[in-house]
């Protein structure tokens, strides 16, 4: 916890305190017996899959709660997935210089079902920020909570291994769109993925080298490509402005806080994409009409609460919070302000009522919660 919501009553501390026990208590309870983190456990499209860019997420507010346990047994499952591809990581290692094309087919997904396999359906599966925020995330519960990385090393391993040679590469971004783009906040997750597992000396000589190479590159194309009017960008090359990009300063830390850079892509993520309390993902943004989604407000709350603007957090903070149900159950967005609302439609044909709960708006809450000294103090894991 690195700052305070200003002076809140002691009934609005009570409900948002109270939001937080029902988010840990809700993650915990869908968490797979493999220790897998689902993504939503109802939603049509993502039942039975978990990702490691929502599961890191969803990690780092268990590790703030907590709970230990469940976020061991999450990298538990991350390492062990990929410890078992590690013969496919390394043919990717050896194929991509010489034949781009053939190491294409080698690519590890970017979501997996429970028991660690493939999934069998069509998904746009080439991301590269998942295995990063994986990598910033364990390296991050360690340091807060101990514990030794060798017991995840063959994990990180491949991770790193991947990452070295896919890191720069066009990819689906966040939101699984535009795989023909070099994503902002993806170069972004993998430098901070990259340098954590850099700062604690758990890779051998060459591993370490060749990531550092990376993770430098990575940070090269961010400052020179992926900035444009002072600020951040969507992706290398373009201007728009994303709901991803406060990443790139809180967690990630590819730019400083406070920085003008990262003042300046704050400024542009509430101006474009804010509107009473909730953050759009961009405003070209479809998806079930392109509604207001509540881990985007964590997000920005997250930075503005590092950066000490307190009370701008917790706006954003009581408006996600505004949003559950009588349940506490948080939604991935909601409808109440939509970007293309003839679009809403084909997707709720599609693939039925958006996702809810989604466990990653759960965290996201968890962790400005903490930021704003909002969770309970008698909390047990």
């Amino acid at each position: 916890m690195t700052s305070q919501l200003a002076a809140p009553s002691a009934a609005d501390r009570q409900r948002l305190t109270e939001l937080a026990r029902t988010s840990h208590t809700l993650i915990r309870r869908h968490q797979d017996a493999s220790g897998a983190y689902p993504a939503s456990p109802t939603f049509s499209a993502y039942r039975g899959y978990a990702w490691l860019r929502d599961g890191a997420f969803i990690a780092e507010g268990m590790s703030r709660w907590g709970d230990v346990a469940s976020v061991d047994a999450f990298h538990d499952w991350t390492a062990g997935t990929l410890a078992a591809r590690a013969d496919q990581v390394a043919e990717l290692v050896a194929r991509a210089p010489e034949a781009p094309e053939q190491a294409q087919g080698l690519l590890l997904p970017t979501r997996f079902r429970f028991d660690g396999s493939d999934g069998d359906d069509d998904w746009w599966d080439f991301q590269t920020d998942g295995y990063g925020t994986w990598l910033w995330q364990l390296v991050t519960h360690t340091e807060r909570h101990g514990g030794e990385l060798a017991r995840w090393a063959a994990g990180i391993e491949v991770a790193v291994d991947f990452l070295g040679v896919t890191a720069s590469w066009p990819c689906y971004d966040w939101w699984e769109e535009h795989a023909e783009h070099r994503h902002t906040s993806s170069l972004a997750a993998v430098v901070a993925g990259l340098r954590a597992v850099l700062r604690t000396g758990v890779l051998d000589g060459d591993r370490a080298a060749r990531a550092a190479a990376v993770a430098r590159d990575c940070a090269d194309l961010i400052a020179t490509r992926g900035t444009a009017d002072g600020r951040l960008t969507k992706w290398l090359g373009s201007d728009a402005v994303d709901g991803s990009l406060p990443a790139c300063v809180v967690p990630f830390g590819v730019v400083e806080v406070g920085s003008p850079v990262a003042s300046a892509t704050l400024a542009a993520v509430a101006e474009e994409l804010l509107v009473d309390g909730g953050v759009h993902r961009f405003r070209a943004d479809t998806y079930f009409g392109g509604g207001q989604w509540l881990l985007l407000s964590c997000l920005l709350g997250w930075n503005l609460a590092v950066a000490g603007e307190h009370d701008r957090a917790g706006a954003l903070l009581r408006w996600v919070a505004d949003q559950a149900d009588e349940s506490g159950s948080l939604p991935e967005q909601v409808p109440d302000h939509l970007l293309h609302p003839e679009r809403r439609q084909e997707w709720v044909d599609r693939w039925g009522p958006v996702a809810d709960p989604l466990l990653w708006s759960h965290a996201m809450y968890l962790i400005l919660a903490d930021e704003l000294g909002l969770l309970p103090e008698d909390r047990r894991a």
